[in-house]
Parts: structure tokens; C-alpha cells; sequence
């Protein structure tokens, strides 16, 4: 069984679906062990709470650089034996050498359908207002891997939700979570505690 840790900064939404994919069943091989907050006032910690899932904060702002901050999550990880970690809605970009200690063994969950509406400044709604100022009819979400360039891993699952009109931030925000993310992030998890994804390059196999 894989020790998973949920990486997270806001209400938490998509670690209430990792956790109820849990309670499902739906995650083969694999346990959420352990939340860690980039702030004190993450709501997903109340989630994790409720689950009886045990958490830690690690406050980005306590942190001058990438480096320092990289460092203490680590000394937060060090003793849990963590195989997978997930972010999820986790707003701090992870530096090299957490990266490299744990290379193919982050998973991050992306509002658009990558390589589109992605990169530096691309997160929460800022990703529904870029999507929804370009016209297209078409969006969704994409499951992959962390590296140290940002949603620049592989992608390991992606799913298509409709632009409609009429749509605003919020309702589109909503819809790619409810349609896509909800959906492909325990999926993608739980693949990757069953043994399924092979990677090759920056491409992946689902065996």
C-alpha cells in the first residue's frame, strides 16, 4: 500500500474527491496519509481533519526563497515514508530539489487542457478568464507529472469539458471541477499505486 500526501492552499475541493475515490474503493494500492498546507487558513485542512488524515503547515510566506521553503517541506515529509505526493489546488511552485528527490512521483492537476492556458501566472481562475477571453468552445483538465518546469511534466490523463455560452469564471471554475478534475485526479492517483504508468521521455503509458 502507497502512502500518499495531499499538497494543498485552498478549500480543498480536490482533495475532498481524492478522499471520497478513497472511501470508494476507487484508489487501488494506495492511502492518503498526509495533507500539508501552504497556509494556516486552507480549508482544506478542516477536510483532512474530518477524515482523520494528519496535516502540517507549511507556510510559503514564512519562507524567503524557493530553496528555503523546499527544504522544510522536505524536513515535513522526512519519517513518513511518502510515495506519491498530489497537488492539489496547491498555489506554490516547487523548487529543484524537491523536484529531483521526488523526479515522477508528483502529480498536479491543471485546469485547462495542457499545453494550452498553462506555464507561470496560469492557476485558479486566471486559467477560466484566459479560456473564456480566447473564444474557444472547448476545455477540460489535465492529470500529470511535476517538474521543475511549471505543467511542464508529462501528461498522464486529460478530459474535455464545453465552453457554453453565457459562462463566467465562476461557472466554468465549477464545471471543468465538477466534469474533469474530480474525475482524472483519482484516476491518475490511483495508477499510479496500481504500477501503470510507464514513462517514456515526456510521454507516458497507461499499461
Amino acid at each position: 500500500m502507497m502512502n500518499i500526501a495531499v499538497f494543498v492552499s485552498g478549500g480543498g475541493t480536490n482533495l475532498q474527491a481524492l478522499i471520497d475515490a478513497q472511501g470508494r474503493g476507487e484508489i487501488k494500492n494506495g492511502k492518503i496519509t498526509f495533507v500539508l498546507a501552504s497556509n494556516e487558513n486552507a480549508y482544506a485542512l478542516e477536510r483532512a481533519k474530518k477524515a482523520g488524515i494528519e496535516i502540517a503547515v507549511v507556510s510559503r510566506k514564512s519562507y524567503s526563497s524557493k530553496e528555503e521553503y523546499d527544504r522544510a517541506i522536505l524536513a515535513a515529509l522526512d519519517g513518513r515514508n511518502i510515495d506519491l505526493i498530489v497537488l492539489a489546488g496547491f498555489l506554490s511552485i516547487l523548487g529543484e530539489e524537491l523536484c529531483t528527490q521526488y523526479r515522477n512521483r508528483i502529480i498536479n492537476i491543471h485546469p485547462s487542457l495542457i499545453p494550452l492556458f498553462c506555464g507561470d501566472g496560469f492557476y485558479g481562475k486566471k486559467v477560466h478568464t484566459a479560456v473564456l477571453e480566447s473564444g474557444v468552445k472547448v476545455t477540460g483538465a489535465t492529470a500529470h507529472f511535476v517538474n521543475e518546469i511549471t505543467d511542464g511534466g508529462a501528461i498522464i490523463l486529460q478530459k474535455a469539458v464545453p465552453v457554453e455560452q453565457g459562462d463566467n469564471e465562476d461557472i466554468l471554475q465549477y464545471r471543468v471541477m465538477r466534469q474533469a478534475e474530480w474525475e482524472i485526479l483519482p484516476k491518475a492517483v490511483s495508477l499510479f499505486c496500481e504500477g501503470r504508468i510507464k514513462i517514456n521521455g515526456n510521454k507516458t503509458e497507461i499499461i
